[in-house]
């Protein structure tokens, strides 16, 4: 049996450190990470749980939503490229349909709010007709009462309270037919304001009526308003002009592509565009207000075209009468 030097002994402990050493640095090389865009999707996912309008309107599909990023976020070795990819695009998606189904039930609350509010307003339309109608009923009965007391007195006298009681019936007839107008008046208002909103493409919010312009109004990169989206403003100048208690802010918003500093200010150019054309359309300026959010505020992923395209929007929230 040979018996190993000190020297050996010293070469075959540097050797085997070499190779503990190129075996770590192997491992570490080929670790595996979470997929590019799961980043992406958490964040969208977080905000979306941050917004209490989604977590009350759609808690069962932010926990599918949260399912789905959680895979997406499972590390991966570069063989599973493909697989990445595709829990990547299932978690945005889930992300996605949470946030629809939250502004889906959010607007069908809306609208469940506004025909509440349109039946209590026929409510007391009719609770008033009824009143007038039983205070001219009990008006009437009390001249007949003492049209009779008169008629064993005088036979004039009779006359006459029938008389009154005659114009007594005409002005409960008068009264109800008036009641009746009210009530349409007030049906029709309602019709209306609704059919103004849906003309408009507004959502009923706390803020008030919030309708968002695309970026058709403007050439890329430019604030000066195109002619394709007068119409839309027109619109908004129509309704606007009806309801002058109503104040206006303008918010221009824009995509992450570009200089931050730059989207600011194209997005105060914007909706400095979109004031100056309300108000030189009769709409009175201490009524508006203008300011740009930059890309600050996105409403959709950034990270594909579709949701710059709906990030790049000039918002328009009519504020609820004080």
């Amino acid at each position: 049996m040979k018996i190993l030097t000190a020297r050996e002994i010293q070469r075959l402990l540097v050797f085997a450190g070499l190779v503990c050493s190129t075996l770590v640095i192997a491992s570490c090389a080929s670790a595996p990470e979470s997929p590019r865009g799961a980043a992406e999707a958490r964040s969208s996912l977080t905000a979306l749980q941050n917004d209490p309008n989604v977590a009350n309107h759609a808690r069962l599909e932010l926990r599918e939503a949260e399912a789905a990023v959680r895979i997406a976020e499972q590390p991966l070795s570069e063989d599973e490229e493909a697989l990445g990819t595709h829990r990547v695009y299932m978690a945005g998606r889930a992300v996605s349909i949470a946030e629809a189904r939250a502004a889906t039930r959010y607007a069908e609350q809306q609208r469940a709010r506004l025909a509440e509010e349109r039946e209590a307003l026929r409510l007391q339309a009719r609770t008033r007709e009824a009143d007038r109608a039983r205070n001219d009923a009990a008006r009437s009965r009390s001249e007949a009462n003492q049209a009779r007391d008169d008629a064993a007195r005088s036979r004039d006298a009779a006359n006459r309270a029938r008389s009154d009681a005659s114009q007594a019936r005409n002005a409960a007839d008068a009264a109800q037919s008036s009641a009746a107008e009210l009530t349409a008046a007030a049906a029709r208002q309602a019709e209306e304001y609704q059919r103004q909103i849906d003309e408009l493409q507004a959502e009923v919010t706390d803020r008030g009526l919030v309708l968002s312009l695309g970026d058709v109004l403007f050439a890329t990169g430019s604030a000066q308003l195109q002619g394709g989206g007068n119409a839309n403003l027109d619109n908004l100048v129509a309704f606007l002009k009806q309801y002058p208690e109503r104040r206006v802010q303008i918010e221009g918003h824009t995509d992450n592509v570009g200089d931050p500093g730059y989207n600011q200010d194209l997005s105060q150019r914007r909706a400095e565009s979109v004031k100056d054309y309300l108000s030189q359309h009769g709409v009175a300026s201490q009524r508006l207000t203008a300011s740009g959010l930059g890309m600050d505020r996105p409403v959709a992923d950034n990270g594909r075209a579709t949701g710059r395209q709906q990030n790049r929007r000039v918002e328009i929230i009519i504020e609820n009468p004080q």
